[in-house]
C-alpha cells in the first residue's frame, strides 16, 4: 500500500477555498457509483504484463470493501476495462506512436477483448448486478472512450468514487473528466495505485486542491452508511 499523507499546502488551499476538509461529505449513497479503473490481469499479473503495478494487488481488499458498502447503501459498481482494438489504435494513433513497438505489442496482446490480460483480476468480487464497461482511452469519461457518462446519468448517479490503477494516468484522467462532466468526484487514496509513492501523492494532492475530494476507504464507508441512516430518518 502506498504511504500517503495529504500535504499541508493542499489542506490549506482546500480550507481557504471551500471552508471544510471534505466538500462531498453530504453525498447521497443511492446516487453514488463506484468506478473501478483497469484492475485487470494485464496491469497486475507478471505473466500478462512486463511491468505489473506492485501496489495494485494490495488495494483489492479495499476495493471489495467499498464495493460491498456502495451496493448495501443503494449505489452501484462499474468495472472499467482498458481495451485495445484496431479502431482505437487508428483513432488514437499519436499515443501509440509515442511508444516503443514492444510496448504497443504488449498493449495489444494483453488488452484485446478475450485476452487473459483483459480480464478483471480474479480476487475482485464482481457481482451480476454490477456493470462492466470497456474504455478505449485513459479517461473513462470521454465520449470517444466509453459510454460511462451516459450510463451514469441515465441511471441517476451524480457522485463517483474513483479507484483502480494507475493513479496518475487512467484514474486521474477519469477523475478530472468526471468532475468536468459535473459529477461529484472523490478519489480513494488507499484504493488507487501507482508505480511510485511520489506519483501517487502528487496526483492526489493536485486533485484534492482543486478538482474534488480525496478520502480513504474507511472514511467513505462511514459516510455512506451514516448518510443512508440520515436519509432513512428523514423519510420516516
Amino acid at each position: 500500500m502506498h504511504d500517503f499523507t495529504m500535504p499541508q499546502w493542499a489542506i490549506d488551499r482546500v480550507l481557504e477555498r471551500r471552508g471544510k476538509l471534505h466538500v462531498h461529505d453530504d453525498i447521497d449513497p443511492a446516487k453514488t457509483a463506484l468506478i473501478v479503473v483497469d484492475l485487470q490481469n494485464g496491469f497486475m499479473v507478471a505473466e500478462h504484463s512486463p511491468a505489473p503495478v506492485a501496489t495494485a494487488i494490495e488495494t483489492v481488499p479495499n476495493v471489495n470493501r467499498l464495493a460491498k458498502a456502495v451496493r448495501a447503501t443503494g449505489g452501484k459498481v462499474f468495472w472499467i476495462k482498458n481495451t485495445v482494438n484496431e479502431t482505437n489504435r487508428e483513432e488514437w494513433s499519436n499515443f501509440f506512436a509515442m511508444s516503443k513497438p514492444e510496448y504497443v505489442g504488449w498493449s495489444v496482446t494483453s488488452f484485446e477483448d478475450g485476452a487473459p490480460g483483459h480480464d478483471i483480476y480474479p480476487a475482485l468480487e464482481v457481482l451480476p448486478a454490477d456493470e462492466i464497461v470497456a474504455k478505449f482511452r485513459f479517461s473513462a469519461f470521454l465520449p470517444a472512450s466509453s459510454n460511462l457518462t451516459s450510463l451514469l446519468r441515465d441511471q441517476g448517479y451524480d457522485t463517483v468514487l474513483i479507484t483502480g490503477t494507475v493513479t496518475n494516468v487512467c484514474c486521474e484522467s477519469s477523475a478530472r473528466d468526471a468532475m468536468m462532466e459535473n459529477f461529484k468526484t472523490i478519489m480513494v487514496s488507499d484504493a488507487n495505485s501507482a508505480r511510485s509513492d511520489e506519483e501517487h501523492a502528487a496526483t492526489l494532492a493536485a486533485f484534492y486542491s482543486i478538482f474534488g475530494d480525496v478520502q480513504t476507504t474507511t472514511e467513505l464507508i462511514d459516510v455512506l452508511y451514516a448518510n443512508r441512516e440520515l436519509k432513512l430518518a428523514a423519510t420516516g
